[in-house]
């Protein structure tokens, strides 16, 4: 075996499993809220996968389940006319719908979501939504008092999904191998951050048309790139949507130090003879176990 099985096996690994659970959940909670609010016991009506679920760019072992629910506009106008904060209010009829379906105790409404906590470890977070004529939604935040807040998730989906197809599907496995990256070195940087930058960095990376064989390149590069990111910007601009996502703390340094080990990998793999054993365990010593023996 070499590179291009390592990285092909490598991604095969960290791909979500559970799938098939997860649909029937997603689907037991949109009928349940289509019978509650839309008079429908459709299980697809109404509802989408959103943050990293939505964007394909999970991998095994994650926890949350992001989703929107769109709900009927006249609840807007009903909500909005609270006198106290409407946002909870609409919170915790979400709530009250799920409760019918699940146990109680699983289920807690806080802050701009309903979550729903499974036994498994997987909790699903759900959004109410009402949707806006440019396709962005509004949805409640019940903090400081409740306000309406905004969000454009379907146009990030489409991004990266376009991208994805015109670089040979390279983009999403490098989110997923990032993510993988982010865990084992417990690097400060949110998953749609992690998405961002991929999208911004392999547009102009020039094997982006390339597979497995090039993807000690395209980490060692993408580590580079993150390396060279401002440490004094505080936010980018998420694709499609162009919404502001934040930082949450200096990625930098630990990118850099992994583009050194990326680079200490690809010198074993040219090396004559080739040193496949400690190109290998440069490798795990970025990704950690997930990248097999």
């Amino acid at each position: 075996m070499g590179l291009a099985s390592w990285f092909n096996d490598f991604c095969s690994d960290i791909q979500v499993k559970d799938g098939g659970t997860i649909a029937s959940r997603y689907k037991a909670i949109t009928r349940r809220l289509n019978t509650d609010f839309w008079d429908t016991t459709s299980e697809t009506s109404h509802s989408l996968y959103v943050g990293s679920y939505g964007r394909n760019t999970a991998v095994k072992g994650f926890s949350d389940l992001d989703m929107v629910f769109e709900l009927p506009s006249d609840l807007y106008y009903k909500y909005n006319e609270y006198s106290g904060n409407g946002q909870s209010a609409l919170l915790q009829a979400i709530r009250t719908s799920l409760q019918r379906t699940y146990n109680s105790s699983s289920i807690g409404a806080d802050g701009q979501v309903v979550c729903i906590h499974f036994d498994d470890g997987i909790t699903f977070e759900i959004v109410p939504v009402f949707t806006n004529k440019a396709g962005s939604y509004t949805f409640p935040d019940s903090n400081n008092g409740g306000s309406w807040r905004t969000t454009n998730p379907r146009s990030e989906i489409e991004a990266i999904r376009d991208k994805n197809k015109v670089c040979n599907l390279n983009l999403v496995l490098l989110c997923r191998m990032m993510r993988v990256w982010k865990k084992r070195w417990d690097v400060p940087i949110g998953g749609l951050l992690i998405d961002t930058l991929a999208y911004q960095f392999i547009g102009n990376w020039e094997y982006k048309d390339k597979s497995f064989i090039y993807y000690d390149y395209i980490c060692r590069d993408f580590f580079g790139f993150l390396a060279s990111q401002n440490p004094e910007k505080t936010y980018w601009k998420a694709p499609g949507s162009d919404q502001h996502v934040y930082k949450k703390g200096v990625f930098q340094a630990k990118a850099l130090k992994c583009q050194k080990l990326a680079q200490e990998a690809i010198n074993f793999e040219l090396a004559t003879p080739k040193l496949e054993d400690s190109a290998k365990q440069k490798w795990r010593e970025i990704f950690g176990t997930a990248f097999k023996d």
